[in-house]
């Protein structure tokens, strides 16, 4: 997880692509983050999509967003506390013991029930599989696979987030209050908001398309752009999601 946090503007692009770009293989033609952070991920995850999984998501999404994914990121947020999918709070986050410095999907990966798979890794494998199968899907199974697809867009932001895989007793940073500059917060919300929109303000005059100049620009020709390979490609989604 240490580097997750270390370069998490970087990686979230490429996370998302790596299950993407597998999930479609084959195919025809509590908190979360803020919906800054969700949208700008999605915009950055869908130019980097190959051709043929750039079809298939505009074939996915409803046609009143005209193929721009990053309009739906925040859904799974907006819709986790209603009765019908009131199952899939816990896998926005990972807890792991306290002062554990590894996750274990064996022993971190379920919810307050033990019913195992019920974490984001888990919500992550579970929907990328479920994507794998796009070429077969019929009319009523693709309503399904557009769920699949605007869950596992919002689930490869949240995982790497540094606070959705964290200690149980802390609650992710949210029970550890600190000042933000002048007003005070918690280390969760920092995370999620507070740096995203500090970052905006202070050095790109709140413009994202600046900052999304930016963080491009680490992983085409920056310091991070070495290390491309690795986090585009895997051939095992049970275990690079565990990585």
């Amino acid at each position: 997880m240490d580097r997750l946090r270390r370069l998490w503007m970087s990686l979230l692009p490429f996370g998302f692509l790596l299950f993407f770009s597998s999930a479609f293989i084959g195919v025809p033609g509590a908190l979360a983050w803020s919906k800054e952070g969700h949208v700008m991920t999605c915009q950055i995850a869908q130019a980097l999509l190959e051709p043929e999984a750039s079809e298939a998501v505009y074939q996915l999404l409803p046609d009143h967003v005209k193929g721009n994914l990053s309009a739906l990121c925040t859904w799974p947020d907006q819709i986790r506390h209603w009765y019908k999918y009131r199952w899939t709070s816990p896998l926005h986050f990972i807890d792991t013991p306290d002062n554990a410095c590894s996750f274990q999907y064996s022993r971190d990966c379920h919810d307050p029930q033990g019913v195992e798979d019920m974490c984001v890794a888990g919500a992550v494998k579970n929907f990328t599989s479920q994507l794998m199968h796009y070429k077969e899907g019929t009319s009523d199974r693709r309503y399904n696979m557009t769920e699949a697809l605007l869950f596992l867009s919002h689930f490869m932001g949240d995982i790497h987030q540094p606070m959705h895989v964290g200690f149980t007793t802390d609650e992710g940073g949210n029970t550890i209050e600190l000042r933000w500059f002048r007003h005070k917060s918690n280390l969760h919300h920092v995370w999620d908001r507070e740096i995203i929109l500090t970052g905006l303000a202070d050095y790109y005059d709140k413009d994202v398309s600046f900052l999304l100049q930016d963080i491009e620009r680490n992983y085409t020709d920056g310091i991070w752009s070495d290390d491309v390979t690795s986090w585009k490609h895997c051939n095992d989604i049970s275990q690079c999601v565990n990585k």
